[in-house]
Formats: structure tokens, sequence, C-alpha cells
């Protein structure tokens, strides 16, 4: 049976005839070629930024040969990354087309949900990959630039990172968009969005491992850069002497560009997935552009971006933050007209009041500027939390770290305050837009305030994710400014090429870490839509197996109006998976950061053996071996990725696979009969459905994903918080470089480098990957 059978279980209808009481309009179907083809021509878009960096002068023969360092670390260890995750990326597959073809509700969408997967899968590297492309070639262009003018660099910076965030929007609105077409979604609209739950499982797990290992990678090789260079021998950032200084440069590109666009495209491809299935159950009142309305959605984002990216340019005495932040403006400004419009246009039903579902999508907008607004309080060298911990450095590395840590905690606060004033309000707004809807002959539809608010839910996920395409081009900028200091540092470039570079990795330091801050907002809101569509799907398949039931003459019942929303954390199931919930993240984290480390005290031996084999790398008359250091920690990056990786994917299955074997008994009221089959759960034969698996999984994703935003955002903005710490000090406050609150500094700035690049980011794509790997695998938790 089709998992998007009784889709429209979401809501209560008056009677069974209203599902259909919409009149499809043929018509219609041009808003999917409309999305698609906007898709196309943001590839070419992307094409044409690259084509135009890549044409860009590359400097001297000196500046060359380490970007060619870089480029070469960087496209070994991807190479190396994703061999290792196709292979994982099999065996999932193959082990999920058995789970669905073994069972007789779901073995008709076995082949589908395996496709749908390996093509989230493909999409997701895909995106990864011509990201880095681009950027550790944009790298050298941003630096050549720099050499004339801090404004050729700025362009040459954001236009490669701009490759990414187009590939990675254009790639999922792609990949959704035409499994829906070639999965019949014109002609089976209602059906089809479950179908594509695939593709968002496909997508998380490629981000898990593309983030971990990333993260692994950079924040080792940073660590053991900065440990023995700075503290130990007292030599500057990417001075050429320190061997790990190559490997921390190409760390930049694998976490920051190739794992940040897994992580995005994952967090656009879960929100269509989930926003389409809340728009199937709507095809009473929208019909089939309520389906394809996140399309449309991500089509202005892309359009928005471009124009966005197009108008940045600055002069050499200009913060290029200030440039950066007016693109960002014409583009949010750009996006919420294309919103407004598509509001209009698609979800203007019968008694729809649309200028309603408009404020669910303008709450999300909101959401996003708070968002990078908090993070950047927390992070910024000009407010009090980094000037409380540079501070604290003055009486040693204790007293930094326990600062350090006093702001992490601090830091989930005002975030969580915002995310629960966003789902209060867009659940509002959805209630008041679908109070008085209709069908197309005038009569009212019975439909709960619930579905209408979780549909306001799902408008304010589309709305935060309405500038994802900027966002991400600011984050890749990030890197490819980095790695152009790094450029022009090691090859002795006059200081006033420096600082030009200088500015640029200030301000990319900044984008990086605002862009953690939207990354979680956005896992949060995307995290409760995939909730909600759990438990919808859940619902959907009991029904399902009731009714089976009862049409081979075995005496079942549904009790009318039952729902699979109220997870009793009172049952020991429930209680139990929430428990295990909340350990995954920590464990998880706990086996990322301690991945760092191992990883990091390779390389901190490696660098200390060339010192010593070497004496003349230290005096300037022979060269380090890179190669050696980058070799060291690429294969133990892709090493310690694994277990924490199979830990985040294995846990949500056992805990669904063994507790669906549990007595019913475990359930709290699941006793006692009344008239022989009265229940208030569904039962067949007179037995309850036992419900243990999918309450306890439902458990584990509910508490998992709240412990995980919360654990997040400590380890993003506490992180970010140390290493600004340190850059303020370097700018000559306290004693500046050198001095002992530096050395504090830097003790802290290493202890938060890998909450803020390993840990931080890689549980935003855990707490999505709980909810696609759910969606997945629910009819297996029965």
């Amino acid at each position: 049976m089709h998992l998007g059978v009784l889709a429209a279980s979401l809501f209560v209808f008056q009677d069974s005839s209203s599902a259909t009481t919409y009149a499809t309009n043929p018509n219609d179907a041009i808003w999917l070629w409309i999305a698609i083809g906007v898709g196309v021509l943001a590839l070419i878009a992307a094409f044409a930024l690259a084509k135009m960096v890549l044409a860009a002068d590359t400097g001297t023969a000196e500046m060359q040969a380490i970007s060619n360092a870089i480029r070469e670390g960087a496209e070994a260890f991807l190479a190396r990354q994703y061999k290792t995750i196709g292979i994982l990326a099999v065996v999932i597959a193959i082990i999920v087309f058995c789970g669905y073809n073994f069972s007789p509700r779901t073995h008709d969408v076995a082949i589908k949900t395996v496709i749908a997967f390996l093509v989230g899968a493909i999409c997701s590297g895909l995106a990864g990959f011509t990201g880095m492309y681009v950027s550790i070639r944009a790298n050298i262009r941003t630096a050549s630039a720099a050499r004339n003018s801090l404004n050729g660099a700025l362009q040459a910076a954001l236009r490669g990172g701009a490759v990414t965030g187009l590939v990675v929007v254009a790639l999922s609105l792609l990949g959704v968009g035409a499994l829906f077409f070639f999965f019949g979604g014109l002609d089976h609209p209602q059906q089809v969005p479950y179908q594509l739950v695939g593709f968002g499982f496909g997508a998380s797990l490629v981000a898990l491992f593309a983030q971990l290992g990333g993260g692994i990678y950079t924040k080792a090789a940073d660590v053991g850069a900065d440990l023995v260079g700075k503290v130990e021998a007292g030599i500057p950032e990417d001075d050429p002497r320190n061997p790990a200084v190559i490997a921390d440069l190409v760390g930049d590109n694998v976490g920051d560009c190739a794992g940040r666009g897994a992580d995005i495209f994952e967090s656009t491809a879960a929100e269509n997935v989930g926003a389409m299935i809340l728009g199937a159950a709507l095809y009473p009142v929208f019909g089939i552009k309520g389906i394809l309305f996140p399309l449309i959605v991500h089509a202005i984002n892309l359009i928005s971006s471009i124009v966005g990216v197009a108008i940045v340019k600055t002069n050499d005495t200009e913060d290029p933050m200030s440039a950066l932040n007016r693109g960002f403006y014409v583009t949010s400004a750009l996006a919420l007209c294309g919103f407004a419009g598509a509001v209009y246009m698609m979800l203007n039903g019968p008694g729809v009041a649309w200028g309603w579902l408009l404020s669910c999508g303008v709450t999300g907008m909101i959401t996003a500027f708070l968002f990078v607004w908090i993070t950047q309080y927390y992070t910024e060298s000009k407010y009090r939390p980094v000037q409380s911990i540079a501070e604290a450095s003055l009486t040693g590395p204790a007293t930094n770290i326990i600062s350090g840590l006093a702001v992490g905690m601090e830091t989930p606060a005002m975030p969580v305050l915002v995310i629960s004033a966003a789902l209060l309000l867009s659940y509002y707004f959805g209630v008041q837009g679908l109070a008085h809807i209709t069908d197309a002959n005038g009569v009212a539809l019975n439909i709960s305030n619930y579905a209408k608010g979780i549909y306001g839910t799902a408008i304010a996920t589309m709305g935060m994710l309405s500038c994802a395409a900027y966002i991400l081009a600011m984050d890749t900028f990030g890197p490819i400014t980095d790695n152009a200091g790094g450029i022009i540092e090691m090859s002795n470039q006059p200081d006033s090429v420096r600082d030009k570079t200088d500015k640029l990795d200030s301000a990319g330091n900044t984008t990086k870490a605002l862009t953690k801050g939207y990354a979680i907002g956005s896992a949060s809101l995307a995290a409760f839509l995939l909730f909600s569509a759990y438990l919808e799907e859940i619902k959907t398949l009991v029904t399902a197996k009731v009714n089976a039931a009862a049409a081979l003459g075995i005496p079942s019942f549904m009790p009318p109006g039952w729902s699979f929303t109220n997870i009793n954390l009172a049952e020991i199931p429930v209680f139990v998976g929430a428990l295990l919930g909340a350990m995954l993240t920590y464990l998880f984290s706990s086996l990322a950061i301690k991945a760092v480390g191992r990883t990091a005290q390779m390389v901190v031996k490696d660098v200390r053996d060339q010192f010593r084999e070497n004496p003349g790398i230290m005096e300037g008359t022979s060269k380090p071996d890179y190669k050696r250091c980058v070799s060291i920690v690429t294969g133990a990056a892709l090493k310690e990725m694994v277990l924490p990786g199979i830990l985040a994917v294995g846990l949500p299955v056992a805990v669904g696979l063994i507790f669906r074997n549990f007595s019913a008994s475990y359930g709290a009221g699941s006793e006692g009969l009344v008239g022989g089959l009265q229940q208030n759960v569904p039962s067949i034969n007179g037995v309850p459905v036992n419900l243990a698996g999918a309450s306890a999984v439902a458990g584990l994703l509910m508490v998992g994903t709240i412990s995980g935003i919360l654990l997040a955002m400590l380890m993003n903005n506490g992180g970010g918080a140390w290493d600004n710490a340190k850059k303020w000090i370097e700018t000559g406050q306290y004693g500046g470089k050198k001095s002992d609150a530096h050395k504090a500094a830097v003790v802290g700035d290493t202890v938060g480098d890998p909450f803020k690049d390993t840990a931080g980011p890689s549980l935003h794509v855990l707490i999505k990957l709980l909810a696609t790997i759910t969606l997945v695998l629910a009819p297996l938790f029965l």
C-alpha cells in the first residue's frame, strides 16, 4: 500500500468525499515547470560565475604553488571521503529496500524510496563537490585581486561562494521537482510527496558524514598547527615554516565549503519534502499549487540571491561586512516581495485569508534576521561576551576556559525565545489564515486547528530558508578569504596586501559564524516540521493497517478522530526513547570532539618530529613536508568519522525495531475494552495496535531534537566567542600577540575549535537526520 494513501488523514473532514472536492486545473502544472526552469537557469548562472572567477589572474608562481598544494590536498581528501560515504550509502540503500520490500504495506514503494534516497545522496555529494571545486580555485584569484583592490578581492570571493549557494539550492529544487514529476506527481499529487522522503534521508546521510569528516579534518589540523606553531614555536598563523599550515588551509575548504554546502542542501531538501507532505494533505484547499509552493519559494530564493550577489561592491576604506550586509538586505527584500506574490497566487484558495499565511513567512524571515543578529552579538569582538573572555585571559588559560564555557551556556537563551515565539506566532497565523476555508462548492471544511497551525509553521520554515543561497554564498566567502590570506602571508606579499586580506578574513570569520546560527535556526524549524510529518505518517500507517485487517474480515476498530499527536512521557517506552535521544546528542558530540583530539595529537607529533628532524625548517633554509601532514590528517579524519556516523544512523533504527516487540501493556491506557472492541486506541481482533516502537522513536526524536538544538547553540556560539576573543587580543588588546593573555586565548581557541567547527555543525545535521530517517523507516516501527 502506498505511503501516500490517506494522506488527507491530517485533517478530520465532515465526509469522505471532501478529499476530492478540489477541481484540479491542468494549468497549475505550469508551476512545476517554472520551478524547474529557474533551477536550470540558476545552474547556468553558477556556471557563468565560476567561469568569471576562474578567468581571473592567478598571481605569482609562488602563490600558485601554495594554492596548488591546497587544491591537491582538498581534492584528495574529498575523493577518499566520498568513496567511503558511497559505500555506506549503498549498504543503507540495500537495507532500506529489504525492509520496505518484505513488508506487504510498503513493498510497492520500495524501489521509489531507494531511488529517492540515492538521488538525494548523489545531489548532496555533487553540491558539496561543486562548491569546493570552485572555492579551492577562487582563493588564489582572491589573493591575486587583493594586490590591486579590496573590491576586486571581495567580489572574487563572494562570487566564488555564490557558486556553492546557487548549486546547492538549485540541485535541491531540481532533485525534488524531477522526482515529483517522474514518480507521477502531476497525476497523483496527494500520494507522491510521501514517496520523496527518501530524498531527504539521502541528503541527510551525506551531509552528516561530509560535515563530520570535514570538521574533524579542519579542526585537527588547526589545533595541531596552533599548539605547535603559535604556542610552542612562537611563529605566526599561516607561517610557511609550520608543516601543518597547508593541512589547516585544506581543512577550511573540506569543512566549511563541502561540509556546510551539504548541510544547507539537506535543510532545503528536508523542508521541501516536509512542506510538500503537508501541502498534499491540504489538497482539497489549494490543489497541486499547495504542494508545489515550496519549490516556487526556492525558485524565488535563487533569483533574489543572484541579484543580491551582483550588487555587492566596496572600496578600500569600507568594512567589507557592510557591503555583504547590503547584498543580504537586497536579497531579503526581493525574497519578501516574491514570497508575497507566491502566497497570493498559489495559496489564495476558497475562504483563505492569504495575508495571515504571508505573516507566517514574514515570521520565518524575521527569525532568520534575529538568529543572525544574536549570533553576531555573541561572536563579534565589539560586544560584551567576546570581550569578557578576552579579559579573563589576563589571568591564564583556566579563567579563559571558564569564561568561555559560561558564555557558551548563556547563548541558547535568546535563540530559544526566538524559536518559541516563531512557532507560536506562525501556528496562530496559520489557524487564522485557514479559519474559514471551504471547498470549491463553498462548503466549509472541518479541519482541525492543529492541522491549520502546523501548516503555518511550515510556511514560516520556508520563509526562513528563502535567502539560503545568499547566506551560503557568504559562508563559503569565509574559507575563500581565509585561504587567500594564508597564500598572501606564505608568499611574502607586502603588508598593504595582507591588510586587505585581513579585512576580508575578519568579515569571513563573521559570515561563517552567522551562517552557523542561521543553520541551527533553520534546523530547529525544519526539525519540528518533519517531526509533525512523522506523527502524521504513523497515523496514516495505523489507519491503513486497521482498514486492511477489516477488509479481510478481521474484527477491527479505529476510534473516531484518533490521532498520533499525544506522545505520553508517562509511558515507559516513550520516556526511555526520550532519554536515549538526549544521550545520543551528548555521546555523538563526545565522539566527534575526541576524534579531533586524537587526530590533533597526530598532527602535533608530526610537526614536532619535522622540527626535530630538520632544523633548517625553523631557520628558513629548508621547507617542511606539507604532504606528509596532509596525508596523516586525511587518513585519521576519515577513520574517525565512521563511528559517530553509524551511531547517529543506528540508534533511532534500533530503538524502533526493538521497542516494536514490547508488549502493548507498556502503553498507558491500552487496557480496558468497552463493548467488545470499543476502546481509546486502534485494535485488530480485540488486541490494541502496538505503538510502543513508534512512540519510543517519537520520544527519541522529540527530546533528541531539543537537546541537539541547545547543545549546538552552546558549541557554535561558545566556540566562535573563544575564537574572536583570541583575534581581538591579536589586534593589540591586553598586550597583543605573544603576550601571556594571547597564549591563554590560543588555548581557549583550541578548546572552542572542535565545538564550533566539528561537533556543533554536525549536530545541525544530526537533528535533521533523526527526523528524515524516522520518516523513511516509520513503516518498520509498527
